[in-house]
């Protein structure tokens, strides 16, 4: 088998024979260095207030008494450094200018820095910014660097991929400890999902507690990402929390997935604010409480209820639900009953807000999004690494979200609780 390096090496070479030859690129790229330092020589030459071989001329310098000794000219220019850049156009050497600069208030010089091109900076935002899309895209860091070795002539290593990537968690950071009291958040929806890390040097299954949150102007917005180890009462408390903290205000309306420590949490906190279980998820609970010849039949007499047009319609089915089920299957009638009227909390809502009122499906197309792009990886970094890229496959546009269904109503308030089993 070949080595990786060796393949890299190929597939750099495949396509640059004589017939893929671009004059236009080929110009660009040989300017390219030329353009960079100039630019560099004229920043140098503005610090200065002169450009190279020039001295500075008489109405420059202050005027001082006879008696006084004439201040120091701003810097001097001391030689060139080599250094190497990489940016879309590629990796050159280029011939960065040095200069002391005078510090009057000290008294002693120091090395001049350029602003166009940072210390240590070895690539462009542009190349850092491609090599965390593609990385976002979801390939691990080894197929980025076969992906880009042809553009950057094999200059990115997995290494400058993880680099590159460890750069975003100083946003990721200032994200997490945002405010969140001008948020006019109505809706909560909330849920977990399960990601394999690496602690200890063993991989390890984490969750990944999400909270979506809707705005009143019916846009959905991700609110907060936590890696911890269950979905407990308390791993969700010690979320709601820190929203809470950051200035969330109560809001109107929840949809959860009828884990049983998260419902406890959202009890604790907000008693009075409406739930609703993801019918969904009780649809799967139901079939597996039935034998696989009555599955066909319970979803379509779940589904009829569910989706009756009026809440006395639903109300209706639902009597006539238990009463069939509770003959044909005692445990499908038990488990409809244990989720009680939380299950139809969504008959609460103007009509035109059901149909994203009843599920999670918001939150759960994130997490089918989310593994999409993790399968190549079998198990991530860390744990902080899963939620960070949870995080910016939103953040960098990567992952959309749309406003949702009825959003109009938004600002109606929600009704007074139905007795649905009457």
């Amino acid at each position: 088998m070949e080595s990786d390096s060796t393949t890299i090496s190929s597939d750099a070479t495949l396509f640059t024979g004589e017939a893929w030859f671009d004059p236009i690129e080929a110009g660009l790229r040989g300017r390219v260095r030329d353009f960079i330092e100039d630019l560099i020589e004229h920043e140098l030459a503005a610090a200065l207030g002169r450009g190279r071989y020039e001295r500075r001329s008489a109405e420059a310098v202050p005027t001082v008494e006879p008696d006084q000794i004439a201040p120091p000219l701003a810097g001097h220019r001391h030689g060139h450094r080599s250094r190497r850049i990489m940016g879309s156009f590629g990796a050159v050497e280029i011939a960065v200018p040095r200069a002391r600069m005078v510090i009057p208030e000290k008294g002693v010089t120091a090395e001049w820095r350029s602003a166009a091109l940072p210390r240590y900076a070895r690539r462009t935002r542009q190349v850092e910014a491609l090599i965390a899309g593609a990385y976002l895209a979801g390939t691990n860091t080894r197929r980025v660097r076969r992906a880009l070795a042809a553009l950057f002539a094999g200059s990115v290593s997995k290494d400058i991929v993880s680099r590159t990537w460890r750069k975003v968690k100083t946003d990721w950071d200032a994200w997490c400890r945002r405010s969140l009291a001008e948020e006019d958040i109505v809706r909560l929806i909330l849920d977990g999902t399960v990601v394999r890390v690496r602690l200890d040097r063993k991989a390890t299954s984490i969750s990944l507690l999400v909270v979506l949150g809707v705005r009143r102007d019916g846009q959905k917005v991700l609110l907060s990402v936590r890696d911890l180890s269950g979905e407990s009462e308390a791993a969700w408390r010690s979320v709601l929390d820190d929203l809470v903290a950051r200035g969330l205000q109560t809001p109107e309306f929840l949809i959860v997935d009828g884990a049983a420590g998260l419902e406890k949490a959202l009890a604790a906190l907000w008693p009075t604010v409406p739930t609703q279980r993801c019918t969904v998820h009780k649809h799967r609970n139901l079939l597996a409480h039935a034998p696989k010849r009555l599955h066909e039949e319970l979803s379509a007499d779940y589904t009829d209820m569910i989706y009756a047009e009026t809440a006395a319609e639903v109300a209706r089915r639902r009597k006539a639900f238990l009463a069939k089920w509770r003959l044909k299957c005692r445990g499908v009638a038990d488990s409809l009953e244990e989720a009680g009227d939380q299950l139809f909390a969504f008959t609460r809502l103007p009509p035109s807000q059901w149909k994203s009122a009843r599920t999670s499906n918001a939150i759960e197309r994130l997490h089918e999004e989310f593994k999409r792009r993790i399968k190549t990886q079998t198990v991530l970094p860390s744990a902080e690494t899963a939620a960070m890229l949870f995080w910016a496959l939103l953040a960098s546009g990567q992952i959309t979200m749309r406003k949702v269904n009825g959003w109009q109503t938004l600002a109606q308030p929600v009704d007074q609780p139905i007795d649905l089993a009457a």
